[in-house]
């Protein structure tokens, strides 16, 4: 490429005056360099020739634009092929002496003559030079703008074009270390008190952080249904579980009831099944080491009456039946439905006070008529009615029916008093769940829900330990509403 041209097809420009006083300006101090011979500016023709060839300016051809800093795209000779004259050249401005004690140019790389820019400090560190000799004053040259060195030890700049140092470059001695920790320190023994001097008195060392536990809102609830479970009810409290209509886990609700009162006190809970028509509590709960029921009671009563004491326990344990962790005692139903002609008012009556001799609290499963004698005989004799249902509107209607029954008969102050317990049938939402809550809360005192668990699905024998954790709580707290108003 002779600089006629970009090699792209578009002519190039001609290098602005700027341009030729940058190149001079950097190769200024390459006087040793031969100049080469100008070239001869071209024929005429070989320029018409050459004009033939290459398009105009401002044609339609595009092509790389031409770098004026490429010193292959400038031509050699500014203005040969320039169409326009060259302005003059100006003369180059003089460069201002640099002071050589000025602590801003040591280390800085003296500047060429006749340049345009000042240098730029390097960003390297110095490196030490070696020590040389000092020269004498006499001996020293001149510098090259006429300026005496002093005599203070300044050495010219080097031929790499690093100063001098001034004085030889010593290295430390020894690198600082880092203190050793520190080692901990035995107490000094105290001074024992001289003979007949009181000791000074010794500060206590401080107490140990305490890690104070405290509980949740849901265990307060535990702690305070286990502390009314567990306080004196006065006299034995008898608790009829009722409603007329079947499978709204009447007896479920009675097992599980003195399960749970007896694993709190310990003792002195019975579930009794007064169902007339073959009731199944007796199965459901209690261990069968015997099949005696309440036929076999009612055939030695007189002769139990008249029992007191250690003598009397030990003869009416004959006839129940026990839990398998002994929490609580099972007087089974019997099995013969002709049974129930035999338990007249008088009968039930003798046997509601023989089982409060020796109990605490009785739960009662009672029938689902109720107009059987020993149905309203037991519901005189209560003292906490417990509405046992499941959230089915049959069940509702049936309970609310039983209430009308009731308080026609007197028993207001019953009904006012009574805990209804929802017992959930299956897992999940339950629709009517939210509408039974409001609906009981406002026929009776209370208003308790149990939850679903998969240990009483099976219609099997109920064991209090195989229960969830949430429905042991549940059962807790249902219990101690039933026995809240008589904890003295």
């Amino acid at each position: 490429m002779d600089g006629t041209e970009t090699g792209w097809g578009r002519p190039a420009e001609p290098a602005p005056r700027w341009r030729a006083l940058l190149d001079r300006a950097r190769h200024a101090g390459r006087s040793e360099e031969p100049e080469e011979a100008p070239k001869q500016p071209e024929t005429q023709q070989q320029q018409q020739q050459w004009g033939q060839q290459l398009p105009t300016r401002g044609s339609a051809s595009v092509g790389r634009p031409v770098n004026p800093l490429d010193p292959r795209q400038a031509p050699q000779q500014p203005g040969a092929f320039e169409r326009q004259p060259a302005e003059p050249q100006r003369p180059a401005v003089p460069q201002r002496p640099i002071n050589p004690l000025d602590p801003r140019w040591q280390g800085r790389r003296e500047p060429e003559q006749h340049s345009f820019f000042e240098p730029t400090p390097r960003s390297q560190p110095q490196q030490p030079a070696q020590q040389s000799p000092p020269v004498p004053p006499a001996q020293q040259p001149p510098s090259a703008y006429g300026y005496t060195q002093p005599a203070n030890g300044y050495a010219p700049p080097a031929p790499n074009g690093y100063a001098q140092p001034a004085q030889a470059y010593a290295p430390p001695q020894a690198y600082p270390q880092a203190p050793a920790p520190a080692q901990p320190q035995m107490p000094a023994p105290s001074p024992q008190p001289a003979p007949g001097r009181a000791a000074a008195p010794v500060s206590p060392a401080p107490a140990a952080a305490r890690i104070e536990w405290r509980q949740t809102r849901s265990e307060d609830g535990m702690d305070r249904a286990v502390s009314i479970m567990r306080r004196k009810l006065g006299k034995p409290r008898v608790l009829a579980f009722a409603n007329p209509k079947g499978g709204v886990h009447k007896t479920t609700a009675t097992v599980l009831a003195a399960a749970t009162i007896g694993s709190v006190r310990g003792r002195g809970v019975l579930a009794w099944d007064d169902n007339e028509l073959r009731g199944t509590l007796g199965l459901r709960a209690g261990s069968a080491r015997h099949a005696r029921t309440i036929k076999h009671l009612l055939a030695d009563l007189m002769r139990i009456e008249s029992l007191h004491g250690d003598a009397l326990l030990q003869e009416l344990d004959a006839y129940l039946r026990h839990a398998s962790d002994g929490s609580y005692d099972v007087l089974a139903g019997e099995e013969n439905p002709r049974f129930a002609q035999r338990l007249d008012q008088g009968t039930v009556r003798r046997v509601m006070d023989l089982l409060r001799r020796t109990h605490d609290v009785i739960c009662v499963d009672t029938g689902n008529n109720v107009e059987s004698v020993n149905w309203q005989t037991v519901m005189r004799s209560a003292d906490q009615l417990v509405i046992t249902t499941v959230p089915r509107e049959d069940a509702a209607f049936t309970a609310d029916w039983m209430l009308d029954v009731l308080e026609e008969g007197g028993q207001g102050d019953m009904v006012a008093n009574a805990v209804t317990l929802i017992s959930c049938p299956s897992p999940g939402n339950l629709p009517l769940l939210e509408d039974f809550k409001r609906h009981f809360a406002t026929r009776t005192r209370a208003v308790a829900v149990v939850p679903y668990d998969p240990a009483l699905e099976v219609g099997s024998s109920i064991e209090y330990g195989d229960l969830q954790q949430e429905t042991r709580q549940a059962w807790l707290r249902a219990a101690s509403v039933m026995l809240e108003p008589f904890a003295e």
